[in-house]
């Protein structure tokens, strides 16, 4: 291209250093989080992306001389994202499942979870049972959804609703379009702490772990998984759990035992 005068050529050197200099702050990684997933990874009054998972990832990162950069990916993305390359670690409390260790792989785990059910505080619901004939809600692609399908021919849910994401499933709760969302109880708990419309119904025991989720055979995994496990060791991750949760985690939980990786 001819270049007609001095300003178009001025125009295109800023446009070309601009280019490069993208290229060349470019993160080491780049993960993809559900953001919205309070208290895991959410935005805080700022807009700044903050969070359990956030601090967790962002602290393995600083010990291994990497830089992060997060991006906004609803959950069910999440896993086509890490397999195509897109980001190279994933956190949304994301469950470890053998179905998913299929195609993608995890880190050691570092939460405990199970799941359950939260209806209106008006409601008179008591028990998992209660919710026998009703409809409710699930995050798409989640374990509390896989646990629904699963549960179908018990508990006949009359019609499930698919978000992407905790607080417009709970909005929705709130105006009366389903009887009650199934999912993560840290998050339930979290969110509803200063919430007195709302009430847990029932834990479900799913038994599950959460951890950082990356692709099959990334070179960084070993030295990512055992950061994790120094920071066990040292009291940091209990100390994450502290902060968000307001209390220890049990001594046996993954958040204060090194455990192995789950293949």
């Amino acid at each position: 291209m001819k270049l007609k005068s001095a300003s178009q050529a001025l125009a295109v050197f800023i446009l070309c250093s601009s280019a490069m200099g993208t290229q060349a702050l470019a993160a080491d990684w780049t993960v993809g989080a559900n953001i919205g997933n309070v208290p895991w990874e959410f935005q805080d009054a700022s807009g700044k992306f903050v969070g359990f998972e956030i601090d967790m990832v962002n602290e393995v990162a600083k010990r291994m001389g990497k830089s992060v950069e997060v991006v906004n990916i609803p959950f069910n993305g999440l896993f086509s994202a890490v397999q195509s390359g897109r980001v190279q670690i994933a956190v949304s409390s994301i469950t470890i499942t053998p179905k998913r260790l299929e195609s993608v792989a995890f880190a050691q785990p570092y939460y405990n979870s199970d799941q359950s059910l939260v209806m209106l505080a008006s409601s008179k619901a008591s028990k998992l049972d209660d919710s026998i004939g009703k409809a409710v809600g699930v995050d798409t692609g989640s374990t509390g959804d896989m646990w629904v399908v699963q549960n179908m021919p018990k508990y006949k849910f009359s019609n499930v609703a698919r978000y992407e994401g905790l607080s417009p499933a709970m909005l929705d709760l709130a105006a009366g379009r389903m009887d009650g969302y199934i999912s993560d109880i840290p998050a339930v708990q979290y969110y509803i702490k200063d919430k007195p419309q709302y009430k847990i119904v029932a834990r479900i025991a799913t038994n599950e772990k959460y951890s950082l989720m990356h692709a099959k055979n990334w070179p960084d995994a070993a030295k990512v998984n055992s950061t994790i496990s120094d920071m066990k060791k040292t009291g940091f991750v209990n100390d994450l759990h502290k902060k968000w949760f307001g209390t220890s985690a049990p001594a046996d939980s993954s958040t204060v035992k090194v455990f192995d990786v789950m293949k």
